[in-house]
């Protein structure tokens, strides 16, 4: 059975609270694991959340503040450590690509997995393979970022009465799926066209044309909203943005389930961030995310 669901390992924004380790991110994509940001601690989090290093297939990481990457260099070698099976592919961006190298390599270990390094430099397509395409898109921040989104081909819905109509059980189904067609048959005749789940994850940036392209019809959108409306000036001047401008860019890109995350220590009332959001206009699923926490990506259309 095909599992998809978002594993929350951290929450917090620049420095953890007694509470609130700093980002980390865990996409489960039926069989694949996508690790996004993961800053200092995550590899325990990881533990306490039940995700094992064999869960990992990709890393992806926005930019190259130490919230988001100080993670890697534990997470890396843990990999190593365990003997991962499978290849792992890291992506961030291309100009923190020194960055990379000192913590890919920040103390002594023995290398035992293939680490494949996929820097990203523009706006584009990163890989495809049958169940995402998985892309990237420049957001705003003071140091170069990228948020990700990962599509999944679009499909086709059988409809029971239209194949009890035609004669159409048992494993003729699964035939006429396969080849098209059925004596005489189409699949189109016993079907309807069915859009695959979409999934965007943004960090640290201001508004921005990326911010929209990322979030427009997603399933789930994982967003920073690091400052509440009232501190808007501030998050601006920061390159982040609030409770309320995450809500506005749900709202108006139609997204399904929104899920805030990356808040400042300054506040202490979780419930504001839902507040602002729904104030802005979304009505769809909310979680304000907490640490170890499982969020499933809502049902197909």
């Amino acid at each position: 059975m095909s599992v998809r669901e978002l594993v929350v390992l951290g929450t917090a924004s620049q420095v953890p609270t007694r509470h609130r380790n700093h980002n980390g991110y865990l996409l489960r994509w039926d069989g694949q694991g996508v690790l996004f940001d993961p800053g200092e601690g995550t590899q325990r989090q990881m533990l306490r959340a039940g995700v094992a290093a064999h869960d990992i297939d990709r890393i992806c990481v926005t930019h190259f503040h130490g919230d988001h990457s100080l993670g890697l260099a534990g997470v890396i070698q843990r990999i190593n450590l365990d003997q991962v099976p499978h290849p792992v592919t890291a992506h961030y961006p291309a100009s923190g690509q020194r960055f990379f190298d000192r913590l890919r390599y920040a103390t002594a270990y023995r290398e035992t997995v293939r680490l494949t390094e996929a820097p990203v430099a523009e706006d584009g397509v990163l890989a495809t393979g049958p169940t995402y395409t998985l892309e990237a898109r420049r957001l705003s921040h003071p140091v170069e970022s990228f948020g990700y989104r990962l599509t999944e081909p679009g499909g086709r819905r059988m409809l029971p009465g239209l194949l009890a109509a035609h004669g159409i059980t048992g494993p003729d189904v699964g035939r006429i799926q396969r080849e098209g067609a059925l004596g005489g048959v189409r699949l189109e005749d016993v079907s309807e066209p069915r859009r695959g789940q979409r999934f965007a994850f943004v960090m640290d940036t201001r508004l921005c044309d990326g911010v929209h392209a990322l979030a427009e019809g997603c399933d789930m959108l994982v967003i920073e909203s690091t400052f509440l409306d009232e501190d808007a000036v501030l998050a601006e001047d920061h390159g982040h943005l609030t409770a309320g401008q995450a809500g506005a860019v749900a709202h108006r890109a139609g997204v399904r389930h929104l899920v805030l995350t990356h808040f400042s220590q300054r506040y202490t009332d979780p419930d504001a961030f839902a507040r602002q959001a729904r104030a802005a206009g979304f009505g769809g699923e909310l979680t304000v995310a907490q640490d170890l926490v499982r969020v499933p990506l809502p049902p197909r259309r």
